[in-house]
């Protein structure tokens, strides 16, 4: 079993591999298989793709509890 958090796109360079802000935490993930997202979407990633665009609101409510929960 996987636990997905969102993460913030903060940049997405000419090779579709973006920046993206996991509270602080800066990764990398290729955007190949999300291809209508933008800087400033929420995305969910795995493996060093992103699979799944969130909504901002839903990203903020998961990242608030798992706040709570640390």
């Amino acid at each position: 079993m996987c636990l997905a958090i969102p993460g913030k796109i903060k940049s997405i360079n000419e090779d579709k591999v973006a920046e993206v802000d996991f509270d602080g935490l800066m990764r990398t993930a290729s955007m190949d298989m999300l291809p209508k997202a933008k800087i400033g979407d929420y995305v969910l990633v795995h493996a060093g793709f992103a699979i799944e665009i969130v909504d901002k609101n839903e990203a903020k409510k998961t990242l608030d509890l798992l706040k709570e929960l640390s």
